[in-house]
């Protein structure tokens, strides 16, 4: 059977993806965030993955405003690089674990989560922006999931945190032997439009890293629009490390923790070993 290894919870941001691609990473400015994600990646790569499962929210690539999926999971071979505003970005297709991922699909299904499956997706900055940093040249084959945090109505992050525990449950009743890694991509705080743009919170952004640390399940309490309050109207991504946590082991314990705040948002960095996390 399939065996959930550890997870990973971290921010997303074109900002993150600009700093990298025009050579910026050992920027003074920028070099804490990305040594903190080269020690991540090799943290990561200890626990010998063969399949990541990369939870995360589109921007308006592969989804539009006419139809959104509230949860959508990508079963290809492989995956786009799209051009959001400047040209694709100058990576190969995203290589897909198709079996692991229609797998997923099918039992969450049954599980009772009507999620779109896409047969063709391409993987924008929600993805790519972290993704080049933990897994450099594409070595691991992933399947995509995606939350809309982006078009109401918007689950609740009670739904969200349900959805990670049905992706949990979906990956370890897989037949094979595979060694998984979940990831969250998105948040922390950050609002990049209205009267609180540019705005960092700090205080907010370390207490819902301590909560996914010591106590996830009082994170169902909030609303998404009491997330927008305290961490800016685009920090409701932060549903994508609950959804990481959700689908961990109850008793995963935290072994990297890093935070950062930077520029328009605080970064954050959050790893957990699952109790089957032994090399």
């Amino acid at each position: 059977m399939a065996r959930i290894v550890a997870g990973l919870g971290c921010s997303h941001a074109p900002s993150i993806a600009h700093a990298y691609d025009h050579a910026l990473t050992n920027d003074p400015g920028w070099q804490p965030l990305f040594r903190a994600f080269e020690k991540s990646q090799q943290w990561l790569e200890a626990f010998k993955p063969e399949a990541l499962v990369v939870i995360y929210n589109d921007h308006v690539d592969q989804y539009f405003y006419d139809a959104w999926p509230t949860f959508s999971i990508g079963v290809a071979e492989q995956y786009d690089i799209p051009d959001e505003g400047l040209g694709a970005r100058a990576f190969p297709p995203v290589p897909g674990h198709s079996k692991l991922a229609t797998h997923i699909a099918n039992h969450m299904v049954e599980d009772g989560f009507d999620l779109t499956a896409s047969h063709r997706m391409s993987l924008d900055h929600g993805f790519l922006s972290p993704m080049p940093l933990l897994d450099e040249g594409w070595k691991i084959p992933v399947v995509p999931i995606t939350i809309n945090v982006v078009l109401e109505p918007l689950p609740s992050p009670r739904r969200c945190w349900q959805m990670g525990e049905a992706v949990g449950r979906a990956i370890r009743s897989f037949p094979e032997d595979l060694r998984v890694i979940v990831f969250g991509t998105g948040g922390l705080s950050h609002s990049l439009t209205g009267p609180d743009c540019g705005r960092v919170a700090a205080e907010w952004d370390r207490k819902f890293m301590d909560l996914i640390e010591t106590a996830p399940q009082e994170l169902n309490s909030y609303t998404m629009a009491d997330f927008a309050r305290l961490g800016g109207e685009h920090s409701v991504e932060v549903v994508q490390w609950m959804a990481m946590r959700a689908a961990l082991p109850a008793n995963s314990r935290v072994e990297r923790r890093f935070y950062y705040p930077f520029g328009m948002m605080g970064y954050g960095i959050i790893g957990f070993r699952a109790p089957d996390g032994v090399a």
